[in-house]
């Protein structure tokens, strides 16, 4: 038998862009904001990214909010079932491209459960192609806000990211994984003009 609606309804909130657009300091935004709502809130990271330390969601300009490494969707689901009973309100998830394809019906799955999902991540990779599962939920949230960073040639909008190494671009090295955890040491926020990588250029 079908379980009956939530006493609250659910929703899930996408925050998405290039590195260096402010996801992850927009996402702790709404977190102490739902927090000073008092709200019940879990913030969750995937754990493949270590670069500020475990534990932690923190951003460029210094924020930073304990949070619980995860190492993928059924690490997810099984801590939103352990902590849901206590009357969680909001979830929050970081670097969520690192989650893969099978977060998209997860996250629907808590919004069903009457929670707010705040999911942040890229939409795009190095290559300037679609970095799933953020298009997909996207296309399935209540909100989403697409933010852009600052190129670092012209200092116009930029809406990409390419990886760089020892200084040089490499939108060529087509061996090299989209997924690759790295800062400011290993990628550059671009605008449209100045971006090496354009597959659509390619044929």
């Amino acid at each position: 038998m079908r379980a009956g609606p939530p006493s609250r309804p659910g929703r899930v909130e996408v925050i998405t862009g290039p590195m260096f657009a402010g996801k992850s300091e927009e996402l702790l935004r709404r977190v102490r904001r739902a927090g000073f709502a008092g709200l019940s809130v879990e913030v969750v990271h995937h754990a493949v990214d270590t670069r500020r330390g475990a534990g932690a969601v923190s951003s460029h300009s210094g924020l930073e909010v304990p949070a619980v490494p995860v190492a993928d969707v059924a690490g997810l689901e099984a801590h939103v079932a352990a902590t849901r009973p206590g009357g969680l309100d909001l979830l929050a998830i970081d670097e969520a491209q690192f989650f893969g394809p099978d977060l998209v019906d997860a996250v629907q799955r808590f919004a069903g459960l009457g929670l707010v999902v705040v999911v942040a991540g890229l939409d795009v990779t190095f290559e300037a192609r679609p970095f799933e599962p953020m298009p997909s939920l996207a296309a399935l949230a209540e909100s989403v806000t697409r933010l852009t960073a600052v190129c670092s040639v012209c200092g116009a909008d930029a809406a990409f990211h390419e990886r760089v190494v020892a200084g040089d671009r490499v939108a060529e090295v087509r061996e090299a994984r989209p997924e690759l955890v790295g800062g400011a040491e290993s990628y550059v926020a671009r605008c449209r003009h100045h971006l090496a990588a354009r597959p659509w250029d390619r044929g």
